[in-house]
Protein backbone atom coordinates (compact mmCIF):
# COMPACT_ATOMS: atom_id res chain seq x y z
CA UNK A 1 0.00 0.00 0.00
CA UNK A 2 2.91 2.46 0.65
CA UNK A 3 4.63 1.82 -2.73
CA UNK A 4 1.14 2.45 -4.04
CA UNK A 5 0.76 -1.06 -5.75
CA UNK A 6 -2.95 -2.78 -7.14
CA UNK A 7 -4.58 -4.45 -4.79
CA UNK A 8 -4.49 -7.45 -7.21
CA UNK A 9 -0.95 -7.15 -7.35
CA UNK A 10 -0.68 -6.86 -3.67
CA UNK A 11 -2.68 -9.94 -3.15
CA UNK A 12 -0.53 -11.99 -5.70
CA UNK A 13 2.80 -10.64 -3.87
CA UNK A 14 1.18 -12.15 -0.28
CA UNK A 15 -0.14 -14.85 -1.67
CA UNK A 16 3.22 -15.96 -3.21
CA UNK A 17 4.80 -15.41 -0.38
CA UNK A 18 2.62 -17.34 1.72
CA UNK A 19 3.21 -20.29 -0.15
CA UNK A 20 7.14 -19.39 0.14
CA UNK A 21 7.15 -19.77 3.53
CA UNK A 22 4.77 -23.34 3.75
CA UNK A 23 1.84 -20.74 5.41
CA UNK A 24 -0.41 -20.87 2.36
CA UNK A 25 -4.52 -20.89 4.03
CA UNK A 26 -3.00 -18.64 6.91
CA UNK A 27 -3.60 -15.05 5.28
CA UNK A 28 -6.78 -14.61 7.57
CA UNK A 29 -5.26 -15.79 10.99
CA UNK A 30 -4.01 -12.85 13.69
CA UNK A 31 0.10 -13.26 14.02
CA UNK A 32 -0.52 -13.51 17.50
CA UNK A 33 -2.61 -16.61 17.15
CA UNK A 34 0.48 -18.41 15.36
CA UNK A 35 2.71 -20.44 16.99
CA UNK A 36 6.60 -19.09 17.48
CA UNK A 37 7.93 -20.90 14.08
CA UNK A 38 4.96 -19.96 12.40
CA UNK A 39 5.63 -16.29 13.35
CA UNK A 40 9.35 -16.13 12.37
CA UNK A 41 8.32 -17.47 8.69
CA UNK A 42 5.48 -14.70 8.88
CA UNK A 43 8.42 -12.05 9.99
CA UNK A 44 10.39 -13.29 6.68
CA UNK A 45 7.48 -13.19 5.05
CA UNK A 46 6.99 -9.34 5.54
CA UNK A 47 10.86 -9.12 4.78
CA UNK A 48 10.99 -10.71 1.33
CA UNK A 49 7.05 -9.19 0.06
CA UNK A 50 9.36 -5.88 -1.19
CA UNK A 51 12.09 -8.02 -2.91
CA UNK A 52 15.39 -6.37 -0.99
CA UNK A 53 18.72 -7.38 -2.40
CA UNK A 54 19.85 -8.37 0.51
CA UNK A 55 18.00 -9.39 4.08
CA UNK A 56 19.43 -8.84 7.06
CA UNK A 57 18.22 -11.69 10.04
CA UNK A 58 19.45 -10.57 13.64
CA UNK A 59 19.26 -13.97 15.57
CA UNK A 60 16.09 -14.82 14.10
CA UNK A 61 15.89 -18.08 15.56
CA UNK A 62 17.00 -17.18 19.04
CA UNK A 63 13.44 -17.10 20.74
CA UNK A 64 12.77 -20.89 19.25
CA UNK A 65 13.19 -23.97 21.58
CA UNK A 66 15.93 -26.46 20.20
CA UNK A 67 14.07 -28.79 17.93
CA UNK A 68 11.64 -26.04 16.43
CA UNK A 69 15.19 -23.79 15.53
CA UNK A 70 16.51 -26.78 13.69
CA UNK A 71 13.51 -26.93 11.63
CA UNK A 72 13.93 -23.39 10.49
CA UNK A 73 17.46 -23.67 9.86
CA UNK A 74 16.52 -26.14 7.31
CA UNK A 75 12.91 -24.15 5.83
CA UNK A 76 15.72 -20.78 6.17
CA UNK A 77 18.23 -22.53 3.85
CA UNK A 78 15.18 -23.98 1.47
CA UNK A 79 13.77 -20.04 0.93
CA UNK A 80 16.94 -18.57 0.55
CA UNK A 81 17.91 -20.70 -2.55
CA UNK A 82 14.26 -20.15 -3.82
CA UNK A 83 14.39 -16.57 -4.10
CA UNK A 84 18.23 -16.71 -4.84
CA UNK A 85 19.37 -13.24 -2.80
CA UNK A 86 21.95 -12.74 0.21
CA UNK A 87 21.20 -13.43 3.18
CA UNK A 88 23.11 -11.79 6.16
CA UNK A 89 22.15 -14.24 9.23
CA UNK A 90 23.62 -13.12 12.67
CA UNK A 91 23.90 -15.63 15.14
CA UNK A 92 25.57 -16.42 18.47
CA UNK A 93 25.46 -20.13 18.02
CA UNK A 94 28.35 -21.89 16.78
CA UNK A 95 26.56 -24.54 15.19
CA UNK A 96 24.37 -22.76 13.65
CA UNK A 97 26.87 -20.43 12.44
CA UNK A 98 28.23 -23.74 10.10
CA UNK A 99 25.48 -25.25 9.31
CA UNK A 100 23.91 -21.80 7.65
CA UNK A 101 26.37 -20.64 5.88
CA UNK A 102 28.15 -20.32 2.45
CA UNK A 103 30.77 -17.87 4.01
CA UNK A 104 31.24 -17.51 7.54
CA UNK A 105 32.45 -13.88 8.95
CA UNK A 106 33.63 -14.36 12.45
CA UNK A 107 34.15 -11.24 14.70
CA UNK A 108 35.02 -10.43 18.23
CA UNK A 109 34.57 -6.98 19.47
CA UNK A 110 33.67 -5.08 15.90
CA UNK A 111 36.66 -6.43 14.29
CA UNK A 112 36.99 -9.58 11.78
CA UNK A 113 38.52 -12.50 12.76
CA UNK A 114 38.44 -14.79 9.79
CA UNK A 115 36.32 -15.07 6.65
CA UNK A 116 35.80 -18.45 4.58
CA UNK A 117 33.85 -20.89 4.24
CA UNK A 118 32.61 -23.24 7.28
CA UNK A 119 34.97 -25.76 6.33
CA UNK A 120 38.23 -23.46 6.38
CA UNK A 121 36.59 -21.92 9.97
CA UNK A 122 36.81 -25.01 11.60
CA UNK A 123 39.81 -26.90 9.91
CA UNK A 124 42.33 -23.90 9.67
CA UNK A 125 40.74 -21.27 12.67
CA UNK A 126 43.48 -18.12 12.31
CA UNK A 127 43.75 -17.82 16.14
CA UNK A 128 42.57 -18.58 19.43
CA UNK A 129 39.43 -16.85 19.52
CA UNK A 130 38.07 -18.37 16.31
CA UNK A 131 39.07 -22.10 17.23
CA UNK A 132 37.30 -21.99 20.77
CA UNK A 133 34.20 -20.12 19.13
CA UNK A 134 33.79 -22.19 16.56
CA UNK A 135 33.60 -26.06 18.05
CA UNK A 136 35.53 -27.70 21.58
CA UNK A 137 39.50 -27.53 20.93
CA UNK A 138 42.64 -27.82 22.60
CA UNK A 139 44.80 -24.99 22.09
CA UNK A 140 48.29 -25.26 23.38
CA UNK A 141 51.52 -23.33 23.88
CA UNK A 142 54.31 -24.17 21.34
CA UNK A 143 57.36 -23.83 19.94
CA UNK A 144 57.83 -23.80 15.76
CA UNK A 145 61.21 -25.76 15.69
CA UNK A 146 61.15 -25.26 12.36
CA UNK A 147 58.86 -25.58 8.90
CA UNK A 148 56.85 -29.10 9.79
CA UNK A 149 57.99 -30.00 13.01
CA UNK A 150 56.21 -28.15 16.39
CA UNK A 151 57.14 -28.71 20.00
CA UNK A 152 55.08 -29.32 22.79
CA UNK A 153 54.61 -31.01 26.34
CA UNK A 154 57.94 -32.03 25.73
CA UNK A 155 58.08 -33.73 22.88
CA UNK A 156 58.26 -32.82 18.69
CA UNK A 157 55.40 -33.60 16.88
CA UNK A 158 55.12 -33.47 12.56
CA UNK A 159 52.88 -31.02 11.62
CA UNK A 160 51.79 -29.48 8.20
CA UNK A 161 52.69 -25.82 8.67
CA UNK A 162 55.54 -23.92 7.47
CA UNK A 163 56.25 -20.17 7.19
CA UNK A 164 57.08 -19.48 10.71
CA UNK A 165 60.13 -18.51 12.32
CA UNK A 166 62.67 -20.57 13.95
CA UNK A 167 61.87 -21.58 17.22
CA UNK A 168 58.84 -19.08 17.23
CA UNK A 169 55.89 -18.99 20.14
CA UNK A 170 52.75 -20.24 18.22
CA UNK A 171 49.62 -21.82 19.68
CA UNK A 172 48.49 -25.53 18.19
CA UNK A 173 45.11 -26.32 18.23
CA UNK A 174 44.09 -30.26 18.09
CA UNK A 175 39.57 -30.88 17.81
CA UNK A 176 38.65 -33.19 19.95
CA UNK A 177 37.68 -35.61 17.34
CA UNK A 178 40.80 -35.80 15.80
CA UNK A 179 42.51 -37.47 18.72
CA UNK A 180 42.46 -41.67 19.04
CA UNK A 181 42.59 -43.14 22.25
CA UNK A 182 45.62 -45.75 22.42
CA UNK A 183 47.74 -47.93 24.55
CA UNK A 184 50.60 -45.63 26.69
CA UNK A 185 53.32 -47.41 24.79
CA UNK A 186 52.39 -46.29 21.24
CA UNK A 187 51.98 -42.52 21.99
CA UNK A 188 53.87 -39.36 22.88
CA UNK A 189 51.27 -38.27 25.27
CA UNK A 190 50.61 -40.75 27.75
CA UNK A 191 47.62 -39.30 30.84
CA UNK A 192 44.93 -40.98 32.56
CA UNK A 193 41.14 -40.91 31.63
CA UNK A 194 39.47 -38.08 34.20
CA UNK A 195 36.06 -38.06 33.47
CA UNK A 196 33.90 -39.73 30.64
CA UNK A 197 30.21 -37.69 29.40
CA UNK A 198 27.98 -39.49 27.18
CA UNK A 199 27.01 -37.08 24.84
CA UNK A 200 24.36 -39.02 22.53
CA UNK A 201 26.46 -39.36 19.59
CA UNK A 202 29.83 -39.86 20.90
CA UNK A 203 32.04 -39.96 24.69
CA UNK A 204 33.44 -36.47 25.68
CA UNK A 205 36.53 -37.56 27.65
CA UNK A 206 38.95 -35.46 29.36
CA UNK A 207 42.65 -37.27 29.87
CA UNK A 208 44.81 -35.77 32.44
CA UNK A 209 48.54 -35.58 31.17
CA UNK A 210 51.35 -33.63 33.13
CA UNK A 211 51.13 -30.58 31.09
CA UNK A 212 47.25 -30.34 30.76
CA UNK A 213 44.01 -31.77 30.67
CA UNK A 214 43.03 -33.14 26.60
CA UNK A 215 39.18 -33.40 26.02
CA UNK A 216 38.47 -36.47 23.47
CA UNK A 217 35.21 -37.07 21.26
CA UNK A 218 34.98 -40.79 20.50
CA UNK A 219 32.33 -43.59 20.46
CA UNK A 220 34.16 -45.68 22.53
CA UNK A 221 33.94 -45.98 26.24
CA UNK A 222 37.12 -45.73 28.69
CA UNK A 223 37.20 -46.57 32.07
CA UNK A 224 38.31 -43.35 34.50
CA UNK A 225 41.32 -44.26 35.68
CA UNK A 226 42.67 -46.24 33.06
CA UNK A 227 46.64 -45.46 31.71
CA UNK A 228 45.74 -44.86 28.01
CA UNK A 229 47.71 -42.60 25.01
CA UNK A 230 47.04 -39.86 22.84
CA UNK A 231 47.91 -40.00 19.41
CA UNK A 232 47.60 -37.74 16.80
CA UNK A 233 49.08 -36.90 13.14
CA UNK A 234 50.52 -34.06 10.88
CA UNK A 235 46.82 -33.28 9.28
CA UNK A 236 45.64 -33.24 13.27
CA UNK A 237 47.83 -30.37 14.61
CA UNK A 238 47.06 -26.75 13.00
CA UNK A 239 49.60 -24.28 14.29
CA UNK A 240 48.07 -20.26 14.41
CA UNK A 241 50.29 -17.23 15.47
CA UNK A 242 49.10 -16.43 19.19
CA UNK A 243 46.53 -13.96 20.00
CA UNK A 244 47.60 -10.44 21.92
CA UNK A 245 44.50 -10.23 24.16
Amino acid sequence: KIKKMDKTVIDHKVSAMLDLVGLSGFAKRDVSSLSGGQQQRVAIARALVNEPKVLLLDEPLGALDAKLRKDMQIELKKIQKEVGITFIFVTHDQEEALSMSDTVVVMNEGIIQQVGTPEDIYNEPENRFVASFIGDSNIIEAVMKKDLLVAFDDEEFECVDKGFKTNESVEVVIRPEDIDIVKPKEAKVKGIVKSIIFKGVHHEIVVETPYRDYLIHTTDYFEPGLKVGLKFGPDDIHVMYPMDW
